[in-house]
């Protein structure tokens, strides 16, 4: 049997969920592509950390060259999160005739159209189902069975922090900043949760979501964006008397050749299928001409569902590779 020789960018919560997911459904990743996948060299400077994962001192280097110039090395795993070093280890990768498959989201938003072309001219697969939704396939259905339709908007519930948040604000009345230190404590939210709670987080995916939908690269830094730290049980009480739910939701809408696009807090009729979206999860609600409305809906987050996204685009990469 072929072994497909795996480098990883980066051992934190994601690297370790991808790895635990290797490990744990080996049997059916193996079955599913015939393949021996094998993830054989490691860039963690943390190296002594227990992770709950089988990760031998050999695995590990300090040295990118190691998997880039590794001729025996057929696909790279970024997951150091961050827009660099991220984007320029990527690049190298791709140079040296390495598929490339990330969940960086704000690398990927940031960097869009260079990515892709420097995966084109090298002949090397780029794939990054797990930057947006996490286990959610959104990009996969996009790009395969939806690609027929000229899609005419999305809606999007992709932060967790900020719908455990909203969640928890409405169902029990709590204020914001309750419920942040919360959060915080289960660990739904960073210790500094600005990208989450302002916004930046969501606008990162609505971007790598236009592009792929509406064929238009628009950056992070040019969709207009709201967060929700400003938002009061009394907005949520208002809310509520109207028959509605505050959401925090990335829109996007073509009609004809405008596309007009946001981040902010939204009011939804509670009986719209993304008011129901409550605490960490999140859920995607595209509308194509051909199709009409579909939601995706799942964990958004977290070490094994966005584990599961990584290992599904390596598989594929893999398959492809050894067809």
């Amino acid at each position: 049997m072929k072994t497909v020789r795996i480098g990883l960018l980066g051992l934190g919560n994601i690297g370790t969920g991808t790895y635990k997911t290797l490990e744990m459904n080996r049997a059916q990743i193996t079955r599913a592509t015939g393949l021996n996948l094998e993830i054989t060299k490691i860039l963690e400077k943390d190296t002594t950390r227990e992770r709950g994962i089988t990760v031998t001192p050999e695995q590990f280097t300090q040295d990118p060259d190691e998997i880039f110039k590794d001729p025996e090395i057929d696909i790279v795993i970024e997951l150091l999160g961050g827009i660099e070093p991220a984007t320029t280890f990527m690049l190298e990768a791709m140079k040296n005739k390495k598929a490339v498959v990330t969940a960086n989201k704000a690398a990927v938003a940031a960097n869009f159209q260079k990515l892709n072309e420097t995966a084109k001219a090298n002949n090397v697969e780029f794939r990054f189902e797990a930057s947006v939704g996490g286990g959610i396939p959104i990009i996969n259905a996009l790009t395969t069975v939806l690609q027929s339709n000229e899609f005419v908007e999305v809606l999007g519930i992709v932060n967790g922090t900020t719908n455990y948040i909203l969640t928890q604000m409405t169902e029990f009345g709590f204020k914001y900043a309750d419920v942040l230190k919360v959060a915080q404590e289960k660990g739904f939210a960073e210790a500094d949760p600005t990208a989450d709670v302002e916004g930046i987080d969501v606008a990162n995916k609505l971007s790598i979501l236009m592009a792929i939908m509406f064929d238009k690269h628009i950056s992070p830094n040019d969709i207009p964006t709201k967060g929700i730290s400003k938002i009061t049980p009394k907005d949520i009480e208002i809310a509520e008397a109207q028959g509605c739910k505050i959401k925090l939701i990335a829109s996007a809408r073509k009609e004809g050749d405008k596309l007009e696009y946001s981040v902010k807090p939204t009011l939804l009729k509670a009986s719209h299928p993304l008011a129901s979206v409550s605490n960490e999860f999140n859920a995607v609600y595209v509308t194509g001409n051909a199709v009409g409305e579909l939601m995706f809906y799942g964990k958004g987050a977290g070490p094994l569902p966005t584990g599961s996204a990584v290992m599904g685009d390596v598989m594929e990469i893999a398959k492809n590779i050894y067809k």
